[in-house]
């Protein structure tokens, strides 16, 4: 028999989306946000040559270039407000929870609760700022030395790095907003509709060059059976779980006696979502930003670096599955899965494991379970961002139908729709207390009949 939860679940409509006042209103208000995100990268930055700028981009679209239109939305082609993306957020953010794994101190303040917290952010914008300046300089100073800019020279280096800042605390501030205020993560909706806008373009120039035939039309089928089969197989392994059998004891409270319980507590294959994909892809192009646009000031140590660890390089692949496997282990184990926590909020509700002593013996256990379900998770991560990354480099089709792309894009939208769902199964839920009050004051509100 289904549970209380799974009817209510079945019974979702559009009508009951329509009563859900409070969920359509976070849906209008991320909506909102996500648009002034989309125009912001089309105010272009003082100063740029537009018609050398988009010359110099679709030379580059087919190396590093497609990479930092993807994760910018095309915000870096156009030179747009918001080039710098929110890849200097996520870049900052990495340190800061390296620093709390490694750092006494942040280690602390991780300990602290909501105060601790705060202070965390707080490190985390101070250094979103130094990294967007520090992007941004060299930025500014590639435009110059590529002759993409009109008028070179301090002024326009001020007013690049003002801009360019100003637009990635913008965003980052716009993604903050989205999550507390909206629905879904904001940082990782923001690199979705990012996504989602490029796509039709990059299906347009992908059939042109069927049409012209550079690319055959069997490679176009290939593709695309391809991107099916890779979203098939991420929506299957974001739903997989490892389920751990947890029994609680019977317990006397008061007069009453209640029966002994078993539950599941269920682990994901892929505990860290799309974060390991994507902060992989942020440290991969913190160096390949600024010399995108350092043209003929690229030194020799430079371009020997971008020839080896460019885009379907063996090198670049490498590191890519190692960066990806140690941020899935990472985040997992200090963000989203901790077996110490997990461990002690079991022995508070008096569960237990069958066969594991409550406390640090099921810690141990947990993280035993968690470490070779990541083997799983990782693997698949890595193949998902890397075959289609090698057939991509191989049959020079864009970037938004890579791996990393499509991964993205697949498990922020079923992030989402469970955010919905869980919204809307919230509101089931006080219509149903709401209903049972009233009718309790009804109840009460009758007089006692005389006998």
């Amino acid at each position: 028999m289904a549970s209380a939860a799974e009817q209510m679940a079945q019974n979702m409509s559009w009508s009951a989306f329509g009563k859900a006042t409070e969920l359509r209103q976070r849906i209008l208000f991320a909506l909102g946000l996500l648009i002034v995100y989309r125009l912001g990268t089309y105010i272009p930055v003082p100063g740029i040559d537009s018609n050398a700028l988009r010359s110099f981009m679709d030379q580059a679209a087919a190396g590093i270039g497609g990479i930092l239109n993807m994760f910018t939305g095309g915000a870096i082609g156009r030179m747009g407000l918001f080039a710098l993306g929110i890849m200097p957020y996520i870049s900052a953010s990495i340190i800061v929870q390296l620093m709390t794994a490694m750092v006494p101190h942040f280690e602390q303040l991780k300990k602290e609760g909501e105060q601790g917290r705060r202070k965390i952010n707080r490190y985390t914008r101070i250094g979103t700022v130094f990294l967007a300046t520090l992007q941004a300089y060299g930025l500014s100073v590639g435009l110059e030395g590529s002759g993409l800019v009109t008028e070179p020279g301090l002024f326009f280096r001020v007013t690049c790095i003002i801009t360019l800042v100003g637009g990635t605390m913008f965003l980052m501030w716009l993604g903050e907003q989205i999550t507390s205020r909206g629905i879904g993560n904001g940082i990782s909706l923001i690199i979705f509709v990012g996504i989602i806008a490029e796509v039709p373009a990059a299906l347009a120039r992908f059939f042109a060059q069927g049409r012209s035939g550079s690319v055959s039309p069997l490679a176009i089928i290939a593709v695309l059976l391809v991107i099916i089969a890779t979203i098939t197989f991420v929506v299957f392994m974001e739903r997989a779980l490892r389920k751990i059998h947890i029994q609680y004891p019977r317990r006397q409270v008061g007069m009453k006696v209640y029966d002994g319980g078993a539950s599941n507590l269920p682990v994901k294959v892929n505990p860290a979502g799309v974060i390991p994909a994507i902060f992989a892809s942020s440290l991969l192009l913190l160096p390949t930003t600024v010399s995108t646009f350092s043209g003929t000031q690229t030194s020799s140590i430079m371009s020997t670096v971008l020839a080896y660890f460019g885009p379907g390089q063996p090198l670049y692949l490498l590191f890519y599955t190692a960066m990806i496997a140690f941020f899935a282990y990472f985040y997992t184990f200090n963000v989203s899965f901790k077996p110490d926590e997990v461990a002690d909020n079991l022995k508070n509700q008096n569960g237990f494991i069958p066969g594991i002593r409550p406390g640090k013996k099921t810690a141990e256990y947990l993280e035993y379970v968690v470490n070779r379900i990541l083997v799983l998770g990782s693997a698949y991560l890595a193949a998902v961002c890397l075959l289609p990354e090698i057939l991509r480099a191989q049959l020079a089709i864009p970037f938004y139908f890579g791996g990393t792309s499509v991964l993205i894009v697949v498990s922020v939208t079923m992030d989402t729709i469970q955010q919905v769902q869980s919204h809307l199964l919230a509101h089931q839920y006080e219509g149903l207390i709401e209903k049972s009050q009233l009718r309790g004051k009804r109840r009460s509100n009758k007089a006692p009949q005389r006998r």
